[in-house]
């Protein structure tokens, strides 16, 4: 991260959020997935600052040195909590929101039932729709993807996950992004989140409240469980790395049915699930456009 930007906690949700910032102006929210931390954003941080934007980044719930859930709660709805009433400890009515992974899911449902309190949304790595749960019933490419998160609902994943200093995480992340040459660098601060005791849990507690409750849907409820969501209707752009390892470019097929005020989409080559580190400036270039726009 670079040396300007500011570390504060801020209590939102009954929650001590670390956070980084940078920056003054309209609020840009940025929120990290997994497997990250909110140091992912570190080269949209001065760019966007630079650009007039007061920018702040989370460590979602229960990523050290952010606080655990004091509820429990790790889902998706929990998320979208967090990200609304992080806008309002800001100081702020609106936010642009920009998320990745489960940043993304935590996103969508702000814009799509406050979009009063959402002025743009851009995500990255996750679409928005029904394309998702129906690829994990029916594109066994997209089910071999998803190995991982599956594995994730038993109690040993913490064990495997930490092993030899979280060289899993390693592998995932070049799993997930084949094109990316990181360093050890890159990924420190998230082995340094994860050493923190219940970080690790917390995690993967998001895929456990997510994908341990659809397990027990019965095969003939599925249908029902991949109703259509409902719209959003603020501007939207997409980011999409075409070599994503871990979601597949073609489950952005058709997204552009729920943005009724327009979607942008942008599928980058060269790059994989964290695209937004693996192609900075490209990354920026297309966000501030889409924000000028």
């Amino acid at each position: 991260m670079a040396s300007a930007a500011a570390e504060r906690v801020v209590r939102a949700s009954n929650i001590d959020f670390h956070v980084l910032e940078m920056g003054a102006g309209p609020l840009i929210l940025c929120l990290h997935g997994f497997p990250d931390t909110a140091h992912a954003f570190r080269h949209q941080m001065p760019a966007l600052a630079a650009a007039g934007y007061h920018v702040v980044a989370p460590f979602m719930r229960g990523y050290a040195p952010t606080g655990a859930a004091p509820d429990g709660r790790y889902d998706s709805a929990a998320l979208s909590e967090d990200a609304v009433n992080l806008i309002a400890a800001l100081g702020y009515q609106e936010a642009i929101l920009f998320g990745h992974d489960w940043g993304a899911v935590a996103c969508y449902p702000v814009a799509a039932e406050m979009p009063a309190r959402v002025t743009k949304l851009v995500t990255a790595a996750v679409p928005y729709g029904i394309s998702f749960i129906k690829a994990l019933v029916e594109n066994y490419a997209q089910q071999k993807r998803s190995w991982y998160m599956y594995f994730f609902q038993g109690a040993f994943a913490e064990a495997a996950v930490s092993h030899n200093n979280f060289k899993f995480l390693e592998k995932m992340w070049t799993d997930w992004s084949p094109d990316w040459k990181w360093t050890a660098q890159d990924i420190e601060p998230l082995k340094e989140c994860f050493r923190a005791p219940g970080a690790l849990s917390a995690a993967l507690g998001y895929y456990r409240a997510t994908l341990g409750a659809m397990m027990k849907i019965p095969a003939d409820a599925i249908g029902s469980a991949a109703a259509p969501p409902p719209p959003i209707n603020v501007p939207a752009m997409m980011l999409h790395g075409r070599n994503d390892g871990c979601i597949g470019a073609e489950l952005l097929d058709g997204m552009e049915a729920f943005f009724p005020k327009g979607l942008r989409k942008e599928v980058i080559s060269g790059a994989g699930h964290f695209v937004h580190q693996e192609k900075p400036d490209e990354t920026n270039r297309l966000i501030l456009d889409f924000l000028k726009s």
